[in-house]
């Protein structure tokens, strides 16, 4: 699971260079997710451009990212495939995370 990371202003962009997050690597994703953003920004993007599948534990590991994030601080979802964003809309996931199409979009979204 690679992951990488730049930050811009108050937002952190995480980006997954793999093109699943399942059962097989959802472990890995947290501790990586963790590891990038013990000392962050309040706003965390996490751009899943190159994301072309997520399962169940996948989605559960994006879920708990968010949450060892903590209080006031806030991760947003960007570039979600099509297969990507049914499952975290089928889940209703999507009224948990703000889901954007685009990061660029993302970035030009308020952080509120």
């Amino acid at each position: 699971m690679g992951l990488s990371s730049s930050t811009t202003g108050n937002t952190q962009v995480i980006s997954v260079h793999s093109d699943r997050i399942d059962a097989a690597m959802a472990i890995q994703f947290k501790e990586d997710m963790r590891a990038q953003t013990q000392t962050g920004a309040a706003r965390v993007v996490l751009d899943l451009s190159a994301v072309e599948f997520i399962d169940s534990s996948g989605l559960g590991a994006i879920v708990a990212s968010m949450k060892q994030l903590g209080d006031g601080r806030r991760l947003d979802l960007a570039g979600l495939h099509p297969i990507v964003e049914k499952v975290f809309r089928l889940t209703r996931m999507d009224t948990v995370f703000r889901l954007f199409a685009s990061l660029d979009d993302a970035m030009t979204a308020s952080a509120d």
